[in-house]
C-alpha cells in the first residue's frame, strides 16, 4: 500500500540516515507492460534499489510528486499519459535524473526525449544489466555534481567563467545572476566547457565528461542535450552564444 512522502528533492542531508549514510536509492519505474514492471522491479530489488512501479503516465506523475525518487525510467508508449507528456510534466517541476526507454525503430522519439531533457535512453528489448549499470552511472554522476571539486575552483566550490558560475555543491548554474535549471548531464557539459574555455572539445571527450567510461552514446545525444542548454541560456539571455560549434570537430566555451 503506497504512503505518501514529501515531493521529490535531490539527495541531501535531510535525505540520509541517522548514521549519516546515504539513503537507498529509490527508482520510479513507469511501463504499460506489467511482465516488464515486475521482472525489472525484482532484478534491481536484488541489486538493492527500492522501486515504485507504475503503469501509466497519469499514475507515475502523481506518485514521483507525492513521494521522493532518486531517478525514473519511462517508457514511451503507454495510456492515460505517454512518456514524452510525463517527461515534460516533470522537467517543468524538478530536474529529476531521467532515462528513457524507447524501440529500435522509434530514433525520433529518442531524440524527441533528449530535447525534452532526458538524460539517457535505452533501447528494448535491453539488456536489465545495461539498465542497471546506466542507473549507477547516472546515479555516480548526480553525485559527483554534488561534490565539491578541488583544485579546479575560482572561487570556493564555484567555477567563474564571466557571466557564467557553476556551484557543483549545490548543482547550481547561474548566468548573470539568474538560475539556469540543468539536469545532471547538461550540468556535466557546461562544466566540461567551461573549465577550459577556448579549447576544443570532441564529441567522445564531452560523452567521456558526461557519461563515464564504457557508456556507448550515438554523437547525436551530444548534440541534442547542448541545444536544449544553449535553448535554457537564451531563455534568460537572447545573446547568449558561449558554446560554439565547430562543424565535424565538436563544441567549446568562448574565453572571454
Amino acid at each position: 500500500m503506497e504512503t505518501p512522502h514529501t515531493p521529490y528533492a535531490p539527495q541531501s542531508a535531510s535525505n540520509q540516515t541517522p548514521s549519516g549514510a546515504a539513503s537507498t536509492p529509490i527508482i520510479a519505474l513507469v511501463d504499460d507492460d506489467r511482465n516488464i514492471l515486475a521482472s525489472v522491479q525484482m532484478t534491481l530489488e536484488s541489486e538493492g534499489f527500492t522501486v515504485h512501479t507504475y503503469t501509466d503516465g497519469e499514475s507515475a506523475l502523481q506518485g514521483i510528486i507525492s513521494r521522493p525518487v532518486s531517478l525514473a525510467v519511462l517508457d514511451v508508449k503507454m495510456p492515460r499519459m505517454d512518456g514524452m507528456e510525463l517527461l515534460q510534466r516533470l522537467r517543468a517541476r524538478s530536474n529529476l535524473p531521467v532515462i528513457f526507454l524507447t524501440s529500435k525503430d522509434e530514433e525520433l522519439d529518442q531524440l524527441m526525449g533528449l530535447r525534452l531533457g532526458a538524460d539517457d535512453y535505452i533501447t528494448k528489448p535491453f539488456s536489465q544489466r545495461l539498465l542497471i549499470e546506466r542507473i549507477r552511472a547516472l546515479l555516480r554522476r548526480q553525485d559527483a555534481s554534488r561534490a565539491e571539486a578541488s583544485g579546479v575552483t575560482a572561487t570556493g566550490s564555484a567555477i567563474v567563467r564571466g557571466q557564467l558560475s557553476l556551484d557543483e555543491t549545490r548543482h547550481q548554474c547561474l548566468w548573470g545572476g539568474q538560475d539556469i535549471a540543468l539536469t545532471v548531464t547538461e550540468f556535466l557539459l557546461v562544466k566540461a566547457l567551461a573549465m577550459r574555455p577556448g579549447m576544443v572539445k570532441s564529441r567522445d571527450q564531452l560523452i567521456d565528461a558526461a557519461y563515464g567510461d564504457n557508456i556507448y552514446v550515438d554523437d547525436r545525444t551530444i548534440d541534442s542535450h547542448i541545444k536544449r542548454v544553449r535553448k535554457k541560456f537564451r531563455q534568460v539571455d537572447d545573446s547568449f552564444n558561449q558554446i560554439e560549434t565547430l562543424y565535424g570537430i565538436g563544441y567549446r566555451y568562448r574565453d572571454e
